[in-house]
């Protein structure tokens, strides 16, 4: 199973169950973990062949500027569904965190996986 992961992406955006937390954008950070829909790449050496890291960035984004989500449980569902339609990922795990929102926290969040991991 080939995997591509995007680590430490940190973005603006309103999310939040409290008031001020639907009118003050907050930075978070999202990994991700996208199975690969076949090993093609590793064979032919061309980037149509797998996941464009810089499509799902710009996607990523283009969301989070698109809808405001009350929890980073749906933040993270909504992600997800757009990686497994849009590029046709069997399999993906995407994790949502809010940073430094308590203290002593560094960040504190929510990982979902959706789909079938490959073996």
């Amino acid at each position: 199973m080939d995997i591509v992961f995007i680590r430490e992406l940190r973005a603006e955006t309103l999310v939040g169950v409290y008031a001020w937390e639907r009118q003050v954008r907050q930075t978070i950070e999202i990994d991700l973990e996208i199975a690969l829909p076949s090993s093609r790449a590793c064979e032919t050496d061309n980037v149509e062949d797998t996941i464009d890291y810089s499509k799902v960035v710009r996607r990523v984004h283009e969301e989070l500027d698109r809808h405001q989500f009350k929890l980073l449980e749906a933040l993270a569902d909504h992600l997800a569904r757009v990686i497994r339609e849009e590029f046709r990922a069997p399999w993906v795990k995407v994790s949502v965190a809010k940073l430094r929102l308590m203290q002593g926290v560094k960040q504190l969040g929510v990982s979902v996986e959706r789909g079938v991991k490959p073996t």
